[in-house]
């Protein structure tokens, strides 16, 4: 029933020695490939969604849908099953959703000093190589793309282990055992994990089952919360539910009402209660704007400093919206991405606000274009208005007035549906 979590850094040796731990132990490897791969099959999620959250990268309009939350739920819920299954090798970086407080999973870092890692890439390139010479180019480009990997999956790794687990990834705090490579070659490390595995013989069955039972509830609770958005954890102990909330909330009764009503109607909850967590704080700025029917909105305008600063204060009010800095980004988001309304600046280098209008509603013209614009003439409103825009604003625009008008153009597109 052996469970470890083993982290490597590319380029660290790692394999040979993930693979004699599972021959030694008679586990099955599951790599991050894998959970992603069953995740999406369990929960009819796009692979590529899922791949997107472990890499940290942003979801348009997580605001509103709250995808990112309900991917790392659903891929927590793959793990707790794994680990429920028991005599697994979980090789990557999702295994860092494991709590800590489940004792009967060993957690391994493979790693080595970066100096070496640069020499096992170069290595490991010149091995596909199949043995072609290589001149000093070669290498020098070699060099370039090993280091260029390295960053980009230590950046992957770093981010994620900082979302889930609050700590840089190669933070001892987070593991039981540290592997050095470049000190301790394959059977030597073998051994060493192998002498921590023993420590795990000392847990009775009926922790290792009940640890496994109460994460996979706790990963089922935080799934049914993703709908309400980040910042709400969930622990369970023998079906006692303890949900915290970490995050600033307008009405904190009606969440927690929220909360419990949904949290009360899945399998094995028992109780539920709601607690505080370090980032929760209560505002008491509210406005008056209907936050059952938020838009998908993006904003597009050349003044970073501007748009970034509507931004938000759209967010403030529950506006959920992406930025385009130019009208290529543009175009480009929404031929990706569904958008409700796009506010839209005129005056932009390369592709102008006009031009980005005419294309929008040659090619979406679902999508209500409200022009927002410092620099537009009588000329220019017209011939928007005949385009097919919603509205012509001027900047600077009162807030209200801006939400006031986005509200109506949303208005407009449900009363088609």
């Amino acid at each position: 029933m052996s469970v470890l979590m083993i982290t490597s850094g590319i380029y660290s040796s790692a394999q040979k020695r993930v693979d004699q731990l599972a021959e030694a132990l008679d586990c099955r490897i599951i790599t991050d490939k894998m959970i992603i791969a069953k995740t999406a099959d369990r929960h009819k999620i796009k692979q590529a969604t899922l791949q997107k959250v472990v890499e940290s990268r942003q979801i348009a309009f997580n605001d509103f849908t709250h995808e990112t939350e309900r991917c790392i739920a659903c891929i927590k819920e793959t793990i707790a099953n794994e680990v429920a299954a028991g005599s697994c090798i979980l090789h990557g970086i999702t295994g860092h959703l494991i709590p800590k407080k489940i004792s009967h999973v060993l957690r391994v870092l493979i790693i080595t000093d970066k100096e070496t890692r640069i020499k096992n890439g170069i290595a490991s390139l010149k091995a596909a190589g199949e043995g072609r010479e290589t001149d000093t180019a070669d290498l020098e480009a070699m060099e370039k793309e090993v280091k260029n990997n390295m960053a980009q999956s230590d950046k992957y790794a770093f981010l994620w282990t900082n979302t889930v687990a609050q700590k840089k990834a190669w933070n001892k705090d987070l593991y039981d055992i540290v592997v050095p490579t470049d000190k301790v070659d394959v059977h030597e490390s073998v051994s060493l994990v192998m002498e921590q595995v023993k420590t795990l013989s000392d847990i009775d069955g009926e922790t290792i089952k009940q640890e496994a039972a109460d994460f996979r509830l706790a990963a089922e609770v935080e799934i049914v919360l993703s709908s309400l958005g980040k910042g709400l954890f969930a622990t369970a102990d023998k079906g006692q539910v303890v949900v915290t909330i970490d995050k600033k909330v307008l009405m904190l009764s009606s969440l927690q009402q929220k909360i419990t009503t949904r949290v009360k109607e899945i399998e094995g909850v028992q109780s539920v209660e709601t607690k505080i967590g370090k980032n929760y704080y209560q505002t008491d700025i509210t406005h008056n704007y209907n936050f059952e029917t938020p838009t998908r909105i993006l904003l597009v305008d050349d003044e970073k400093e501007f748009i970034q600063t509507l931004s938000k204060r759209l967010e403030m009010r529950q506006f959920a919206n992406e930025i385009a800095l130019n009208g290529e980004q543009a175009l480009d988001f929404t031929n990706r991405e569904k958008t409700d309304v796009m506010v839209l600046d005129l005056r932009m280098p390369g592709i102008d606000g006009i031009e980005v209008l005419r294309q929008i509603k040659e090619t979406k013209p679902d999508i209500e274009v409200i022009i927002l614009t410092g620099h537009g003439s009588e000329a220019d409103r017209k011939k928007c208005m005949e385009l097919g825009a919603f509205a012509y604003l001027q900047k600077p625009a009162d807030i209200d007035l801006l939400t006031r008008t986005m509200q109506e153009a949303y208005d407009k597109i449900n009363a088609k549906k």
